[in-house]
C-alpha cells in the first residue's frame, strides 16, 4: 500500500497562489484602464485608419481581391515601425483586424502600469505608485494615433528594469542582459523617439546602479553593456540609412524639408512657457468638456500626497543613499527631453518634443518614495480610485464617438470593389472628440473594400509598405483639399464632409459623377 500511495501523492496538485487584496486591486484597476477601448468599435484616433489600412495591405499584399498587390510593395530596408504593423497584422490570422488591434492597445494600456510597476521593483520601490500612471496611457499622443511611439514606452521601461537587473542580480546576470537586449531592439522597431531617452537613460543607470561586488567592479556590469550592443548597432544602421537619404528641400511646404536636416530654416522650436502652459493640457485632452482632465490632475496630487506621507510618517527603504534618486534621475531625463528637443524636424520627425511629456509625467508620479507597509497597502487603492476616474469619462466619450462614427463605416458599403478614394475632408472634427479625428475618413471606404486612398503613410519613409511605381497624384496636404479637382482624374470615389457635394462638382454631378451614399454629414460621391 505504501508504494501506491506515493504515486498517488505525485499527482497532487500544487495549490494556487492565493489573491491577496492588493492582486485584486491592479486586477480591478487594469480593467477600470482598458475599458475604454471596448466602448467604441472604431477608436477616435486620428492617424488609426492610416494604420490599419496599411496593416490590411501587408496582411493582404497577395489577395488579387483588392488593389494592393498592383500598387503595394514591401519596403525592405529597416524601418522604426515594423513592430506595431507586424504584430498586429500577425493577430489579424487570428482574429478580425479591429480586433486585433484593440487587444494590441489593450496590452498596451496595461503594459504601461505593468511595466512601470517591474521597473520599480527592479529598483527596490514599491510598485502601488505604478498604478497612477494609468491616466497617461491616453492623452494626446493617442488621440492623435501615435500608436507606434505610445506602445514604446512599455517596452522601454522593461528595458531599464532589465539593465538594472543584469547588474544586481548576480547569479541571473545572463538571463536578464539577453532580455535587454530583445527588449531594446524592440523599442527601436516601435519608435526611435523612445530609444533616445533610453540612449541617455541607460548610461545613467549604469553610472548609478551598484553591482552586488562592489562599486568599482566594473567586470560586473559587461553583461549589461553588452545587452545594449544589438540595438545599438541595429540603431547605427538605421540612422545611417536614413540621414544618407536625400531629403527634398521645399521651403514652405508640408512634410518637406525647408533647409538642412539641423538648420535653424528646418527647425520648429516651442517656446519654454509654451511647453509649461502645454504639459499639463497634453495629458489629458480627448474629450471636449475637460473630463478627461481630472484623473490627470489627480495623479499628480496624489503623487504628492504619497511624497508628504513618506516624509512625515517615516520610510521602509533599503536603497543607498545615491540608488534611491535612479526614479527621478529617469524622470528629469524625460523633462529634459520635453523641454529642450524642437516641436519638429521637417522631413524628418514631426511632433517631436510634445510626446515626451506622457513618458516624462508617468515617471514623475512613480517617484513616491518608499512608505511604511501599513500606508502602502491603503495606497494600492488610490491607483483603482485613479483608473475609475479615467475610464468613466473616456468610456462615455467613446461610446458617444461610436454612435457619431457609424455612418463613415456605413458609408463603405455604397462603395464599389476595388476604389480609388479621394478624401475631400473639409471639416475633419468631431462633435465628440477634441481631435480632427475625420482627417483620414477615406482611409476607412479604401480598407474596406480593398482600395486605396490619395494619401497614405505608404508614402513616408518609416512604413514597412510603399509604392511600386508613382504615387497617386494629390494635393500636397490632406488637411488643405482645396486644389483637388487639378488631380480628380485619377479618383473613382470621393468621400466628402464638410460641404455639399454641389458645391465642389457642379453640373459634373449630373453627369459625370454621382452620390452614391449619404450617412450623417458624410457623403459618398463616385464617377459614373
Amino acid at each position: 500500500m505504501q508504494p501506491k500511495q506515493r504515486r498517488s501523492a505525485a499527482f497532487v496538485r500544487p495549490a494556487l497562489p492565493r489573491l491577496t487584496l492588493t492582486h485584486w486591486a491592479w486586477i480591478v484597476a487594469l480593467l477600470c484602464g482598458v475599458a475604454p477601448l471596448f466602448a467604441s468599435r472604431a477608436l477616435p484616433l486620428v492617424d488609426l485608419p492610416q494604420h490599419l489600412h496599411l496593416i490590411s495591405v501587408l496582411h493582404r499584399l497577395d489577395d488579387a481581391s483588392t488593389l494592393f498587390p498592383s500598387v503595394f510593395e514591401r519596403r525592405v530596408q529597416l524601418t522604426p515601425y515594423l513592430g506595431y504593423y507586424y504584430l498586429v497584422s500577425w493577430l489579424n490570422w487570428l482574429m478580425p483586424l479591429e480586433s486585433a488591434n484593440k487587444l494590441f492597445l489593450v496590452a498596451y494600456v496595461a503594459g504601461l502600469p505593468l511595466s512601470l510597476a517591474f521597473l520599480l521593483r527592479s529598483l527596490k520601490r514599491p510598485t502601488w505608485p505604478a498604478l497612477l500612471s494609468i491616466p497617461f496611457a491616453y492623452g494626446d499622443s493617442f488621440a492623435w494615433g501615435f500608436l507606434n511611439y505610445c506602445t514604446a514606452l512599455p517596452i522601454a521601461f522593461l528595458t531599464c528594469g532589465f539593465f538594472v537587473r543584469a547588474i544586481e542580480d548576480a547569479p541571473r546576470r545572463r538571463v536578464w542582459a539577453g532580455a535587454l537586449g530583445a527588449s531594446l531592439v524592440g523599442v527601436l522597431l516601435f519608435h526611435v523617439q523612445v530609444f533616445a531617452w533610453l540612449g541617455v537613460a541607460l548610461p545613467f543607470l549604469l553610472l548609478t546602479t551598484a553591482a552586488p561586488e562592489g562599486p568599482k567592479a566594473w567586470r560586473a556590469r559587461i553583461p549589461a553593456i553588452v545587452g545594449v550592443v544589438p540595438g545599438v548597432l541595429l540603431f547605427i544602421a538605421w540612422i545611417g540609412l536614413r540621414v544618407g537619404e536625400p531629403a527634398e528641400v521645399a521651403p514652405g511646404q508640408p512634410w518637406k524639408s525647408w533647409g538642412p536636416m539641423l538648420s535653424k530654416e528646418n527647425l520648429a522650436w516651442k517656446t519654454p512657457e509654451q511647453n509649461r502652459d502645454e504639459f499639463l493640457p497634453t495629458l489629458g485632452n480627448m474629450l471636449p468638456d475637460g473630463s478627461d482632465q481630472l484623473a490627470v490632475k489627480v495623479a499628480f496630487g496624489l503623487a504628492a500626497l504619497g511624497v508628504l506621507l513618506a516624509l512625515t510618517t517615516g520610510r521602509d527603504t533599503k536603497e543607498g543613499s545615491l540608488t534611491r534618486w535612479r526614479i527621478v534621475g529617469l524622470a528629469a531625463l524625460g523633462v529634459l527631453l520635453y523641454f529642450a528637443l524642437p516641436f519638429d524636424i521637417r522631413g524628418y520627425m514631426y511632433y517631436l518634443n510634445t510626446r515626451f511629456a506622457h513618458l516624462a509625467a508617468a515617471l514623475i508620479v512613480v517617484c513616491v518614495p518608499p512608505l511604511k507597509k501599513e500606508w502602502a497597502d491603503r495606497a494600492v487603492w488610490l491607483g483603482v480610485a485613479i483608473a475609475a476616474l479615467t475610464a468613466w469619462p473616456l468610456y462615455r466619450g467613446f461610446q458617444a464617438f461610436d454612435a457619431e462614427s457609424r455612418a463613415l463605416t456605413e458609408l463603405a458599403g455604397d462603395a464599389a470593389e476595388k476604389p480609388r478614394v479621394m478624401g475631400l475632408i473639409f471639416n475633419p472634427g468631431s462633435r465628440t472628440m477634441t481631435h480632427p479625428v475625420y482627417l483620414h475618413s477615406s482611409t476607412v471606404v479604401a480598407r474596406e473594400r480593398g482600395g486605396l486612398t490619395n494619401f497614405s503613410f505608404a508614402l513616408t519613409p518609416h512604413s514597412p509598405l510603399k509604392y511600386r511605381g508613382e504615387p497617386p497624384p494629390t494635393f500636397p496636404s490632406e488637411w488643405d483639399p482645396r486644389p483637388w479637382a487639378q488631380f480628380a482624374g485619377s479618383y473613382d470615389h470621393f468621400v466628402v464632409r464638410g460641404v455639399h457635394p454641389s458645391q465642389l462638382f457642379g453640373a459634373r454631378l449630373d453627369s459625370e459623377f454621382f452620390i452614391a451614399g449619404t450617412r450623417g454629414d458624410f457623403f459618398l460621391v463616385r464617377r459614373r
